[in-house]
């Protein structure tokens, strides 16, 4: 019996201490909220899609360029008409225009105007209109020809009917929700590469501490060339990295079905081709640099996998943060949201590059860049400071220094 309740004593003990030395860790913080991480990130994404895509519709619209009469007729047949649909199904919202000399080129030019999304236009005579619509507008299409013949229905001899003419228009520009997605899919590809890609400096200095060769180099150049030339040098393993892979989705994109190419046809950045690609790679390169010297800093003051683990959570909570900050900016670019998310150095290079996406400004992204190199080059010199005092001084870092003595005993 004895024998028995030792095993199952010393059972117990080896169970107790595993249990702590488990769950008082870093890496058990990690697990513990790695499903919030994710549910972040899916929360966010979906939140950023849904309020790009609900200010496009706020702006998407049909239109019918007739005479004051005629716009009354169709205004009070789309009041009878549109209650007979679910909301999810309605219609765009009817404006009416003033027809001028030239109603066709007025008609198609509304499908290149900024401040509506043109699905659907009528024009010319109402027993025998012409409906223009773009891509996904043949449905609306459809119902301004059904409010042409009702119309007729109540003002003119009954069983006259109206007979339209459809035909599709290719627009020439990006619509106002394509440059929305643009913007969307221009911060989740900012951030998720900055994500994938800056967090290998951590490592690398971290291990370089650990062997003793930041201290040999340090001795021999200064410590902010130190930290400028690994930054430097782990952005041309990314570069080598995103021209791979972006090779190969590149050629993928060619064997897309036409009808798939289409429906992307719509979505483009404000600024245009080649200024977008040039602008997407400068606001990478300081998200990356920006990111890459915080996590170069972090791995200068940690010496374990445990520390490194511990410090870099709250990065990527941030980092989180900042691509919530980011998507806010994109779906709504005239706020003062924006314009926060624009200023705030960590954010920047996502919010502006949504703005690329969103306004066809040049100008203002040359202060922003300057002002982003500007912080790259703060973060940088704050990072070798924290190391030169932290590390070189004292032979190890501050923010550990009092751990470190809990756990070996000394007091």
């Amino acid at each position: 019996m004895s024998t028995a309740r030792r095993l199952i004593r010393q059972t117990l003990t080896v169970a107790r201490r595993d249990f702590i030395a488990t769950v008082f860790t870093p890496t058990f913080l990690i697990f513990l909220l790695a499903p919030l991480i994710m549910m972040s990130f899916g929360a966010i994404g979906g939140m950023g899609a849904h309020s790009i895509a609900d200010s496009s519709l706020d702006k998407e619209r049909i239109v019918a360029i007739v005479p004051a009469a005629e716009g009354r007729a169709l205004l009070a047949a789309d009041r009878n008409l549109r209650p007979l649909f679910r909301r999810s199904e309605a219609p765009p919202e009817l404006v009416v225009e003033a027809p001028d000399a030239a109603p066709q080129a007025q008609a198609r030019a509304l499908f290149e105007r900024r401040d509506i999304e043109a699905s659907a236009v009528l024009f010319g005579p109402i027993e025998r209109p012409t409906v223009l619509y773009a891509d996904r507008g043949g449905r609306h299409a459809d119902y301004l020809a059904r409010l042409a013949e009702e119309s007729l229905r109540d003002t003119r001899v009954p069983g006259t009917l109206s007979t339209a003419t459809k035909q599709p228009v290719k627009r020439v520009t990006a619509t106002v929700s394509g440059h929305g997605q643009a913007a969307f899919f221009t911060v989740f590809g900012i951030f998720l590469l900055t994500l994938m890609l800056a967090g290998q400096a951590v490592g690398t200095m971290a291990e370089e501490r650990s062997n003793k060769v930041i201290e040999v180099l340090a001795a021999a150049v200064p410590l902010e060339s130190v930290f400028l030339g690994k930054l430097i040098g782990m952005f041309g393993v990314a570069i080598l990295f995103v021209g791979f892979w972006g090779t190969i989705l590149g050629n993928l994109a060619t064997l897309l079905p036409g009808g798939l190419g289409r429906a992307f046809a719509s979505i483009g950045p404000a600024v245009g081709i080649p200024a977008f690609p040039i602008l997407f790679f400068a606001y990478f390169t300081m998200s990356y640099l920006l990111q890459g010297a915080v996590f170069l800093s972090v791995g200068a003051q940690a010496s374990t996998p445990r520390e490194i683990q511990l410090l870099s959570l709250p990065i990527t909570m941030f980092q989180m943060a900042m691509f919530g900050w980011a998507q806010a900016a994109a779906s709504s670019p005239d706020s003062w949201i924006a314009r926060g998310a624009e200023i705030f150095p960590f954010s920047s290079p996502l919010a502006m590059g949504a703005r690329a996406a969103n306004k066809p400004e040049l100008w203002p992204h040359l202060l922003a860049l300057g002002w982003q190199a500007l912080w790259v080059a703060i973060t940088i010199w704050l990072g070798a400071q924290l190391f030169r005092r932290g590390v070189l001084q004292s032979g190890s870092p501050r923010l550990f220094r009092r751990r470190t003595a809990i756990d070996t005993g000394v007091s």
